[in-house]
C-alpha cells in the first residue's frame, strides 16, 4: 500500500511528479475569475467607470486595463502549466497597471495596492505540496 502512495509522485524514470497545494490551485482559479470579471467590466462598462473616476480617463486607457486583465488570465494559465514566465508576466502587468492607474488619476496608495498581489502570489507559490516541494520549485 505504501509503495502505491509513493508511486503517484514518481514517473517511469523515478523522477518526482509536480504537485501543487490546493491553496495554489484555488488562488490561480480566483485570479482567473476576478480578471475575467474585470475584463468584462472594463470592456462593457467603460463609460460608467470613466464617469466615476476623478480624471475621467479615456476609453483607450480603460481598454488597456482590460488588456491587462486578459494578460493576467493568460499568465495564470501559464502558471497552471508550470511556466515560471507566468509569474514574471504578472510582475509586468502589475507595473503596467500601476502606471495606468497613476495616469488615470488614482491616488498613489490605490495604485500601489495592486503591486501587493505580486507578493501574495509569490508567497502562495511557496506553500509545500504533498511531495514536499513548493510550486515555485516546480516551475520551469
Amino acid at each position: 500500500m505504501e509503495e502505491k502512495i509513493l508511486d503517484q509522485f514518481e514517473n517511469e524514470d523515478g523522477d518526482q511528479l509536480k504537485a501543487r497545494h490546493g491553496c495554489v490551485t484555488a488562488w490561480l482559479i480566483l485570479v482567473i475569475v476576478v480578471n475575467a470579471i474585470t475584463v468584462f467590466t472594463y470592456l462593457f462598462f467603460s463609460s460608467a467607470i470613466a464617469d466615476a473616476l476623478p480624471g475621467q480617463p479615456s476609453t483607450i486607457m480603460l481598454m488597456a486595463m482590460g488588456l491587462v486583465g486578459i494578460l493576467n488570465i493568460i499568465f495564470a494559465v501559464m502558471l497552471f502549466q508550470w511556466k515560471k514566465v507566468g509569474f514574471y508576466g504578472f510582475i509586468g502587468t502589475s507595473v503596467l497597471a500601476f502606471i495606468l492607474n497613476i495616469m488615470m488619476g488614482l491616488g498613489m496608495m490605490q495604485s500601489i495596492s495592486g503591486l501587493i498581489g505580486i507578493g501574495i502570489l509569490y508567497a502562495i507559490l511557496q506553500i509545500n505540496a504533498k511531495n514536499g516541494r513548493t510550486a515555485w520549485d516546480s516551475l520551469e
